[in-house]
């Protein structure tokens, strides 16, 4: 399976209009690949608090069109990254998209995990409550973004569900990276599955971006990692690993549910 990880440059001299054409054409460029996966809020950056609610969209809004276009042309599967979405009758999410080769929209993930405490994201925007997997003819994905990697118990969650390469669109800090890399393996290594986390470039709102988009096995060697700058990181690997670390080194099996607290004393 080859998969390209477009790590994605944010910065503010650039419109929303103009990335969302000049990323669209990167996708197209992209034909041959199994998988195109883009990072978390690329339209407007994840720390662009100010302008979510100017640049939210309906699910079916212009990156929806934009990129379900650009899969139907490359013939890729196309894990669109997230956008602030508007729904009609709540309110906004940050949601991902997964279109098929056809451009059909394949799956929405409402985030789960809003990160910024008692400001920003988390009180700016409400919870997805649903996990969500997604069926490829050699894998099934399990989504999350960027939060959400901290939070262990989604990913076994989603691995319960059949996920077996762990897609994470992110927007993550520079002051972080040394967590975005470990905890991207420690994902990897405990749901030996592979993990493919895709994060911008740039600065948002004044915060810089980590970059380092990252591919890792189900052993947590890493396959692929770019740089700091806006790039291209195409891999290719084998999903069936998972089926074989998984018989191999059957931790998984070992799981011990339903443990109950401690007793007080």
């Amino acid at each position: 399976m080859r998969a390209s990880v477009i790590q994605i440059a944010v910065n503010e001299d650039e419109s929303v209009e103009a990335r969302r054409r000049r990323v669209a054409a990167t996708v197209r460029e992209q034909a041959g690949a199994d998988l195109v996966v883009l990072p978390e809020l690329w339209t407007t950056g994840a720390f662009a608090y100010e302008e979510f609610g100017r640049e939210a969209e309906p699910l079916e809004g212009p990156t929806y069109e934009a990129m379900a276009k650009a899969a139907s042309d490359a013939g890729v599967w196309l894990h669109a990254g997230s956008i602030p979405e508007r729904d009609p009758d709540g309110p906004l999410y940050n949601t991902s998209l997964v279109f098929s080769p056809s451009g059909d929209l394949a799956a929405a993930y409402r985030k789960i995990h809003r990160f910024g405490f008692d400001k920003g994201e988390a009180v700016l925007m409400g919870a997805g409550s649903e996990l969500v997997t997604v069926r490829l003819p050699v894998t099934t994905l399990g989504l999350s973004t960027c939060y959400d990697l901290r939070f262990p118990e989604l990913y076994r969650g989603l691995v319960d569900a059949g996920a077996e390469t762990l897609v994470v669109a992110a927007g993550w800090p520079e002051r972080r990276r040394s967590h975005w890399t470990l905890l991207a393996q420690a994902r990897a290594v405990e749901n030996q599955s592979f993990v493919l986390a895709c994060a911008t470039a740039g600065t948002h709102a004044g915060v810089p971006q980590a970059g380092h988009s990252i591919v890792v096995d189900p052993w947590g060697e890493v396959l692929a990692q770019a740089g700091a700058g806006e790039e291209v990181l195409t891999v290719e690997f084998d999903p069936g690993k998972v089926a074989a670390t998984r018989e191999q080194f059957p931790a998984l099996k070992d799981r011990m549910l339903g443990l109950q607290p401690p007793r007080r004393p």
